[in-house]
């Protein structure tokens, strides 16, 4: 990316004893001092942290105390540059900072990013808990793109930062505020990675009643989080599955433990639970020994601490907003019922693929099956089959036309073979993604999928429908499909995500044989 004008937005709140170390850290950057400014946020501080800004060359601004979230999108708001990085007051970015963060601009798809935490710290605790971000780490660099950017070491391109609304408010204090926007953005289609070699350093906890509290407060207000995006509690691009596993099985094993004191039969069950745990702690015991053997008998402590303090805090946190064990057994019983439904349906209906197939053939030669590339959930393109309706070659000559409505439909369309007119009529054309069910790609019901093309000229809010799987039916298939156009099938495709609940899905795929059976806007 060229040196384009940056600004960097550091949240404070009583912050006097390590924002000096910050902001010194910040005038030492070996980007161009003229080309970026630093903007901090004074969130209602009582311990000088004001006074102490006098001494910097940096843009101050004081708010009354509202949190971290309300601080960033305050310095936003104040912010000149295109890209906006952000660190805390109690880190200190290495001198290469803004140079790494900023290299990952030059891609003009890159939406945000996120670099690493090191620590210098020389007392055993900090030094584990810095293998456990190392754990993470190593995960996301198996994404190409990611969905979990922490603004220790973040950046956003102004631009998109303010139309989709900036960090969520409503966390009144540091917790996961930031994992909240970047699962937004992710679930938009925006493209956010991973910068290794952007560091900044901070000193971790240096006790386990610390390290404890900070864990229980993350996972309560987790909770909250998962309201918001209940997909994430099953998946994130930065959490190790071995995590999850001990979460889980933690409070199983407590159960397992009080029945099998009573009930003989409740006790292999509970010895396989205990060997799956135990097998989780190997990754992070082994990566220890190899990294840091003098810290090895700290790392199983961690590991406990950290599993017992996130489960209570996902316990306080179910009570506080109990509708998430409901959404999430909702999701669950929704992914169930498309594994279930469509495997059925494809072993079902074989005899019928087949004969179609049989029927292309003969009626215009291969392939049987057109394939195209669309856009699916968070963004992420994939390959959704349908039987052939068209003459071969004439998509592409049609294409080439460059129609100023992408996706534009003709009721009599010259390009519609004569077997392709009957299976366009009663939807048997769409029976191959029954097979893009099957694999995740799609669901039974949600937004039907878009070209890439449509979907790159979506406002901010028609890209909320990418925050969940594309349907083989979803409202617009029971309203007029074809006849719609995306104008009109948007705003009923977000209306239903945002009402969305298992027994609408079933409601809309009741309706939708009758919608079949009528043809109306099958073309």
């Amino acid at each position: 990316m060229s040196r384009s004008f940056v600004s960097v937005v550091v949240p404070a709140h009583n912050a006097a004893a390590t924002l000096p170390a910050t902001l010194r850290a910040l005038a030492l950057q070996t980007y161009p001092r003229e080309r970026y400014e630093v903007i901090v946020v004074d969130d209602g501080s009582t311990d000088g942290t004001a006074e102490l800004l006098r001494g910097f060359d940096v843009v101050a601004e004081r708010q009354e105390h509202r949190g971290p979230a309300a601080a960033r999108n305050r310095g936003v708001a104040l912010a000149r540059g295109e890209i906006v990085c952000f660190t805390d007051a109690d880190c200190a970015p290495a001198e290469d900072w803004l140079e790494e963060l900023l290299a990952v601009f030059a891609d003009p798809e890159v939406a945000g990013a996120k670099g690493v935490l090191r620590t210098v710290q020389q007392r055993r605790l900090p030094r584990c808990v810095q293998l456990e971000y190392e754990e993470k780490y190593d995960e996301l660099l198996h994404h190409a793109a990611i969905d979990f950017v922490d603004t220790y070491c973040a950046a956003y391109r102004r631009e998109v930062f303010l139309t989709n609304g900036g960090f969520d408010e409503r966390f009144p204090a540091a917790s996961v505020e930031d994992q909240a926007l970047s699962f937004r953005l992710s679930q938009r289609g925006y493209r956010l990675v991973f910068a290794p070699r952007a560091t900044v350093y901070h000193r971790h906890v240096e006790t386990l009643g610390t390290y404890a509290r900070r864990k229980f407060r993350i996972a309560y207000w987790k909770c909250f989080l998962h309201c918001l995006h209940p997909a994430k509690a099953f998946r994130d691009s930065r959490t190790p599955a071995t995590l999850r596993v001990q979460v889980l099985a933690l409070p199983l094993l407590v159960l397992g433990g009080l029945l099998a004191v009573r009930y003989r039969w409740a006790r292999p069950p509970l010895v396989a639970l205990a060997l799956a745990f135990g097998a989780s702690l190997a990754p992070f015991t082994r990566r220890v020994a190899r990294a840091d053997p003098d810290a090895l008998p700290l790392a199983v402590p961690l590991m406990l601490t950290r599993a017992v303090a996130l489960n209570a805090g996902l316990a306080c946190g179910l009570v506080r907003w109990p509708r998430l064990g409901v959404l999430l057994l909702s999701k669950a019983l929704k992914r169930l019922l498309d594994v279930t439904v469509s495997a059925a349906l494809l072993a079902a209906l074989a005899p019928l693929l087949a004969g179609i197939a049989l029927a292309i053939r003969l009626d215009g030669g291969r392939p049987v099956l057109f394939r195209q590339k669309r856009i699916g959930l968070g963004g992420r393109p994939f390959v959704m089959h349908k039987f052939r309706t068209m003459a071969q070659g004439t998509h592409e000559e049609w294409e080439r036309r460059r129609l100023a409505q992408p996706n534009v439909k003709l009721r009599d369309d010259p390009r519609v073979t004569r077997v392709g007119r009957w299976l366009r009529r009663r939807s048997l054309d769409e029976l191959p993604q029954l097979w893009n069910v099957l694999r995740g790609e799609m669901s039974l019901v949600g937004p039907r999928p878009e070209e890439p093309k449509v979907v790159a000229r979506y406002t901010p809010a028609q890209r909320e429908r990418l925050a969940v799987r594309p349907g083989l039916t979803g409202p617009a298939q029971v309203h007029g499909r074809a006849d719609l156009s995306v104008e009109e099938r948007v705003p009923l495709e977000l209306e239903y995500m945002a009402r969305w609940s298992l027994a609408a899905d079933l409601r809309i795929l009741a309706r939708t044989l009758p919608a079949v059976l009528r043809g109306r806007g099958a073309y």
